[in-house]
């Protein structure tokens, strides 16, 4: 324990340390601005010429996806509530091949500038808009939280204030993304995901030498009710069961991989589909090892603090706290470590907000810019345009960090709640569009409203009755001095505060569902809502091109698609109008008789084929 007694505050060291790494995450972008075609054109500035090699990419997904969130969330998930999250695993295993094989494709083969490009194509351009908005919503208040993560950090090892570290991380982004496109923010996630690595295996050793072993750290999470692994009760309201880090997770997750502007610029990135499913795939051990590592992480910070806890006396405002605690206390002694974990923090903050300005910058230009404001604008100017808009979009993403701030709990939970409430629904949308051929415009912005409207009302519900869950076993036995003043605490920040009712009161039991159904809920209720519309306002499963499908499903519901219809009336305008006619009365009797044979042609082909063969007449 005799690391308790160390400095808690940065020392030249460390400063050195962060400053090295924020100097080179900027360098690669100066670097990018400057060489090569310096990002000139759209293709180079926001897709690196679509020539980019896997292992990059796939580093660059993995380190995007992990952020800060994960590495501050995790470790204070297991901390307080042992090793379960370890389930988020299993949703990996079958979300990424539905990712790669499913949703990929589709997207690679049409060359999609924005991802709701498809949108547009599938439905209408009304469709894509409002996704448009609500993506840009969801993926800003989510990095918010990226931002907020590490400032909290950085505010605490140095004791600089809140909002001076908040704007030092996202004017540093903001810089880089903005004059270096996709290529910087490849590169560079490349660099931070390596100090991630590094900061998380460091933390590890050492953490465990402290901690008396390994098996120590097990046993005194076992002995603390932290090892349940299954937990099989079908309770949707239990925050975490195998069923909602498996079912649940596999819709939140589906969200941000399959459909995800970030995902799908990515894989554009990339000159073959078979290169860009290998990506996705890179990313399924890579998940697991992060979470794996990062789990471990919470139970080392137990083992070393199970007598003491710092949430209980207050030497901590919140959970999210803890790990940085803990490396100052434990790890503080040893010159420049703690700026590395610092830097690993600050890897993962940078490597999502970098990643989500120049998606939300994709999105923009295509979306909003050139179908509504400009639609013949030039590659200069649209490359400049993809620039300011990277630029206007972190300093909201820093704006919006006074919200998110506010909200209590683990930032994991939170984040993924955002996620899930809204990405849910979106991913309903797309795949109304790709597994079904009869759905409408109408019937997917009915259905996308009506998945919207319930998510939101279930999620701001659980933020107004909020009901603490129950933490794991939490010891102030050890404890020298039991309280402290909040305000005074580690880092100097205090707690938020939060409304909670009395255990007594009665809430609607939707309110209580875990936060990990909101994304399934979302996306079930878009589907159903969508296929209900269709068949009481009518539907057309002719109007649909093959390419706007998956190949399964468009087999699966045998349609006419738009190519096929034209080449039969193609075919059949050169036939005698008898003829036709003749065919016309086999296909009608073939109908009548529900006779299931290939050689059936539709009566809109024939229909069509009729008055061109009068005209030629």
């Amino acid at each position: 324990m005799s690391g308790q007694e160390t400095n808690q505050r940065f020392e030249t060291a460390d400063y050195a340390v962060c400053i090295a790494m924020l100097s080179v995450s900027a360098g690669i972008g100066v670097f990018y601005a400057i060489t090569g075609s310096k990002q000139s054109t759209t293709k180079e500035f926001l897709f690196g010429g679509k020539n980019m090699k896997i292992i990059p990419v796939a580093m660059s997904v993995l380190a995007t996806f992990i952020s800060a969130i994960t590495l501050l969330g995790v470790p204070a998930e297991s901390y307080q509530y042992g090793i379960q999250y370890w389930l988020i695993n299993i949703s990996y295993c079958f979300m990424i091949p539905v990712a790669a094989h499913i949703y990929t494709p589709l997207f690679f083969n049409l060359q999609v500038s924005s991802v709701n490009e498809y949108l547009e194509k599938r439905f209408n351009r009304f469709v894509r808009t409002v996704c448009f908005v609500i993506s840009t919503i969801s993926q800003l208040l989510y990095v918010a939280f990226v931002i907020y993560a590490p400032s909290l950090v950085l505010s605490q090892v140095t004791g600089l204030h809140l909002w001076v570290c908040i704007l030092s991380i996202g004017l540093v982004c903001t810089f880089y993304t903005t004059i270096g496109g996709i290529k910087a923010v490849v590169w560079t996630d490349v660099f931070q995901i390596t100090i991630i690595f590094g900061a998380l295996i460091t933390v590890i050793i050492k953490g465990t030498m402290d901690a008396g072993g390994i098996e120590e750290v097990w046993n005194k999470a076992k002995n603390s009710d932290r090892t349940e692994l299954f937990n099989f009760n079908p309770d949707p309201t239990i925050r975490h069961t195998f069923w909602s880090l498996t079912i649940g997770g596999f819709f939140t997750w589906l969200s941000i991989y399959a459909v995800n502007q970030a995902m799908v610029q990515r894989s554009l990135t990339i000159p073959t589909l078979k290169k860009a499913k290998v990506v996705i795939w890179l990313n399924l051990p890579g998940n697991i090892v992060t979470v794996t590592m990062t789990i471990l992480v919470g139970l080392i910070i137990y083992a070393n603090y199970s007598t003491c806890d710092p949430i209980r006396t207050k030497k901590v405002s919140t959970p999210n706290q803890v790990f940085p605690l803990f490396v100052m206390e434990y790890l503080g002694f040893l010159p420049g470590l703690p700026g590395l974990f610092v830097s690993g923090i600050f890897s993962g903050a940078l490597s999502t907000l970098s990643s989500s300005l120049n998606s939300l910058s994709a999105n923009t230009l295509e979306d909003l810019v050139r179908s509504y404001i400009a639609p013949n604008i030039n590659e200069l100017w649209a490359t400049r345009t993809a620039k300011l808009l990277a630029m206007i979009y972190g300093v909201i993403a820093i704006v919006l960090v006074v919200i998110v701030q506010n909200m209590t709990g683990t930032v994991l939970q939170a984040a993924l709640s955002i996620s899930g409430a809204l990405g849910g629904p979106i991913l309903g949308v797309y795949t109304l569009g790709m597994f079904f051929p009869w759905p409408s415009a109408f019937a997917a912005f009915t259905g996308l409203i009506s998945g919207l409207g319930v998510c939101i009302w279930i999620c701001v519900g659980s933020i107004l009755f909020k009901r603490p869950p129950e933490t794991a076993p939490l010891s102030v036995e050890s404890c020298q001095e039991l309280y402290y003043n909040v305000t005074q605490s580690f880092g100097n920040v205090t707690a938020a505060p939060s409304v909670i009712f009395d255990s007594s009161d009665y809430v609607l039991p939707l309110y209580r569902l875990s936060y990990l159904w909101y994304s399934g809920i979302g996306f079930i209720v878009v589907i159903v809502v969508g296929i209900l519309v269709s068949l009481f306002v009518g539907n057309d499963k002719h109007s649909i091109k093959k390419n706007l499908m998956t190949p399964f499903f468009y087999n699966l519901w045998k349609c006419d698609t738009k190519e096929v219809v034209a080449e039969r009336d193609v075919r059949l305008s050169s036939l005698p109008l008898v003829e036709v006619a003749s065919m016309r009365r086999k296909s009608a009797t073939d109908i009548f008789n529900k006779k299931p044979t290939d050689e059936l042609f539709s009566t809109v082909s024939l229909q069509g084929v009729y008055r061109q063969n009068s005209e030629n007449s």
